[in-house]
């Protein structure tokens, strides 16, 4: 298959699962983001982190809100993911509140506003929740194409960090097998509201 022959591939797979998951209603959003939180506990070191990263849910995605107001409630700073103004393509970790004033970035997405103190070092955090379009049961993650945190994150992988990466995504957003290339970051695990896949 060629390099255009993949992309094409990939950008159909987004439209289809993209689809799926849009077509979820409101009450089943609000089910799978309570059954997410409670996989997550049984399933990976949520529990005792202290530094974990969410984000917020646009298009679709798992919503994590059940998961931040469970760190904050047990003291466990939560983190949200900023476009890095300084490095294009890369995002920083920027502590979020309830209270946090936030603005909408170049996609529409609300982030918290970046100020000399609230960033936080990919090293110092226990747990990436990340969003994702697309899974297979081998770990692998389709994103919005972006690249965001395929560049970011391939500092876990460099450094050896003990960051672990669990991916949060309704059932109907399992495929097969994706593709993949050489720079995609795998996931340590994808937390759905029915099970948890570990990758080993």
């Amino acid at each position: 298959m060629t390099p255009s022959d993949t992309l094409k591939n990939r950008q159909a797979l987004r439209r289809q699962y993209r689809q799926l998951r849009n077509q979820l209603s409101d009450e089943q959003q609000i089910t799978a983001a309570s059954s997410c939180l409670s996989v997550c506990l049984q399933s990976t070191t949520l529990s005792r982190a202290k530094i974990v990263s969410c984000y917020l849910a646009n298009d679709g995605e798992l919503d994590p809100q059940a998961l931040m107001q469970f760190c904050w409630q047990h003291n466990i700073q939560v983190l949200l993911p900023v476009l890095d103004p300084a490095k294009e393509g890369h995002l920083i970790f920027v502590d979020y509140q309830p209270t946090s004033p936030t603005r909408a970035n170049v996609y529409g997405i609300p982030e918290p506003i970046i100020t000399i103190d609230n960033t936080v070092p990919i090293e110092n955090i226990d747990l990436i929740f990340t969003p994702l379009v697309a899974f297979d049961n081998t770990g692998n993650r389709l994103g919005m194409g972006g690249g965001y945190y395929d560049r970011t994150l391939a500092a876990i992988v460099e450094n050896k960090l003990s960051t672990q990466l669990i991916g949060l995504a309704h059932e109907c957003q399992q495929a097969i097998q994706l593709p993949t290339d050489s720079w995609d970051i795998p996931l340590n695990g994808i937390a759905t509201p029915a099970q948890f896949f570990k990758i080993d």
